[in-house]
């Protein structure tokens, strides 16, 4: 995917949880962050995409902690999450490929655009669940989001960000993620962890279904039910409860 695919992207998704928030309680619970209610999970983005944004200017900065972030009046909630959504495009664009930090090593800026749009289109799917509104996401940034994903998994850094990812480690264990059209993914867990690539072939388990719904079922944002389950389903399950993010 282009870089302006990258940032049509995230204005589209910031802009639909903007809107799926809005009018709501702040109090409400989200369910699919148990501990953070809306106005948690709204600073959060607007917060993310700050800080992103400042590591693409001058460096690297400490996480922040979403429960410190402010974002405001919720009727001005929309304008401020979409400033943050502009001030980072921006910044990137500004910025090209230049490299900067990232918890990998140093990257193109365009690294947290693009990590950036996908964290904002699943806490996308967290406000329209809290907030009972629809939320769709479109099969090529479904299946980028799946990708990068898996490039982070497979990399060493991983497991030393978070230690549960080393127990995706194994002996040749294969996981399949075939959507309805296109090609699909095929993971390897070895004894130096994940590997994957772009293909179709036979698995030691296969996930099937819509593009979105794997996106939403590998981020736990759907019930694994919601796709089609074929050979080890303890394989499923085990990667399933490693990989939450």
């Amino acid at each position: 995917m282009d870089v302006a695919r990258f940032v049509e992207g995230l204005h589209e998704h910031t802009a639909g949880f903007a809107e799926a928030v809005a009018g709501a309680d702040p109090n409400t619970r989200v369910p699919t962050c148990p501990e953070w209610p809306l106005r948690v999970l709204v600073g959060h983005i607007g917060q993310a995409h700050r800080w992103a944004a400042g590591i693409v200017r001058s460096g690297p900065t400490p996480v922040p902690d979403p429960f410190d972030a402010d974002p405001g009046d919720p009727a001005e909630w929309s304008d401020w999450l979409r400033k943050g959504a502009a001030d980072l495009a921006d910044t990137v664009l500004a910025a090209a490929e230049n490299p900067v930090w990232t918890f990998f090593g140093p990257q193109p800026a365009t690294f947290w655009l693009r990590r950036m749009l996908h964290d904002t289109t699943v806490h996308h799917v967290d406000a329209a669940l809290a907030t009972g509104t629809a939320f769709e996401v479109a099969p090529d940034l479904a299946a980028d989001a799946i990708s990068e994903w898996l490039e982070l998994l497979s990399d060493p850094v991983a497991s030393t960000i978070k230690p549960a990812f080393a127990e995706l480690r194994g002996t040749g264990q294969t996981l399949q993620l075939r959507p309805d059209t296109g090609s699909g993914w095929l993971i390897t867990r070895t004894p130096d962890g994940v590997r994957w690539a772009r293909a179709t072939d036979v698995a030691d388990v296969t996930l099937a279904g819509p593009v979105g719904d794997l996106l939403l079922v590998l981020t736990r944002r759907l019930p694994v039910g919601q796709v089609t389950i074929t050979g080890d389903r303890d394989l499923a399950d085990h990667w399933l409860a490693h990989t939450a993010a």
